[in-house]
Order: C-alpha cells, then sequence, then structure tokens
C-alpha cells in the first residue's frame, strides 16, 4: 500500500498559510497606523491569499475524505482540481508581487523583516502548492487504469475462496 504524502502537506500548507496571515496582518497593520493609509495592495493580496487557502483546505480535505465516492466523479473532481490550481497560482502571484514590492523600497526594522520573512514563506507555501497539484494533476489526468471503472471495458474479477 502507498503511503499518501498529501495530507501531511496539507498540514504545512495549513501552518505556512496561518503564518503568514498574521505576518502580512502585522505589516499591514503597521502600515496604515504608521503612514495612515490603507496598506498597499501586494500586502492586501497576501492576506488574501492565506483566508482563500483556509477556505480551500478544508474543501480539499473534507471532501476527499468524508466523501470518497463524489470526489471519484468527474465534476467534483475537475472541480477540486481548479480550487488547487487557482490557490496555487494566488501563492505564486502573490509572493512575487510582494517581492518585487520590497525590492524597490528602502526597508528597514522589525515590519520590513516580517514582510520579507512573509516573502520567503510564501514562496515555500507555493512549493507546497504546486507539489500538491502535480499529484492533483496526475491522479485527475493520468491515473485513468489504476482501478476498473464501468466504462473501463475491463471486467472486475472478485475472487473468493471456499466456494
Amino acid at each position: 500500500m502507498a503511503i499518501n504524502w498529501v495530507l501531511p502537506v496539507r498540514g504545512v500548507q495549513f501552518v505556512l498559510s496561518t503564518t503568514v496571515l498574521g505576518m502580512m496582518a502585522y505589516v499591514a497593520s503597521w502600515w496604515s497606523t504608521h503612514w495612515r493609509q490603507m496598506s498597499p495592495v501586494e500586502v492586501n493580496f497576501m492576506i488574501f491569499s492565506p483566508v482563500w487557502s483556509l477556505i480551500a483546505l478544508a474543501a480539499l480535505i473534507v471532501v476527499p475524505m468524508k466523501m470518497p465516492a463524489v470526489a471519484e466523479q468527474t465534476g467534483p473532481k475537475i472541480g477540486l482540481f481548479v480550487l488547487e490550481l487557482v490557490t496555487s497560482l494566488y501563492w505564486f502571484g502573490g509572493f512575487i508581487a510582494l517581492a518585487v514590492f520590497l525590492n524597490d523600497r528602502i526597508c528597514f526594522g522589525t515590519v520590513c523583516t516580517v514582510a520579507k520573512a512573509g516573502t520567503a514563506l510564501s514562496a515555500v507555501n507555493w512549493a507546497a502548492w504546486a507539489a500538491t497539484l502535480v499529484a492533483t494533476v496526475i491522479r485527475t489526468f493520468f491515473n485513468k487504469g489504476s482501478s476498473p471503472s464501468k466504462g473501463s471495458g475491463v471486467p472486475k474479477v472478485e475472487m473468493h475462496q471456499g466456494v
């Protein structure tokens, strides 16, 4: 039996998402109190991405675990794939935009360190999402022959001893 490595990676995604959410909330709070204006869109987007991820993680964990028959149907399977793809793209765009934003600024102090650390953790979280996205692509589109289904043309044979 193969070991399912996706669930521990989902735990890493959860921890990284909550950490980045806290860090970017600190940066946004500092920005709005120090400059007395709304924080930059790059920081705000890096608040949105973890919140989206936490909602997506709930669906990506609960649906296959509690409703496996639903998760194996074509529509929901494609839906979960799209959810994971969009989340991965959010993390990629977010950490790139924040890195470019921080690169063009004179940045020092605790808030700058927190913003740069949040950018680095966002990149690690994107790598985790990219890894699970690849696994989802393989499972969704290329894993056709692993189990016989109704339309596969391969009959399912069950052997029973002692009959």
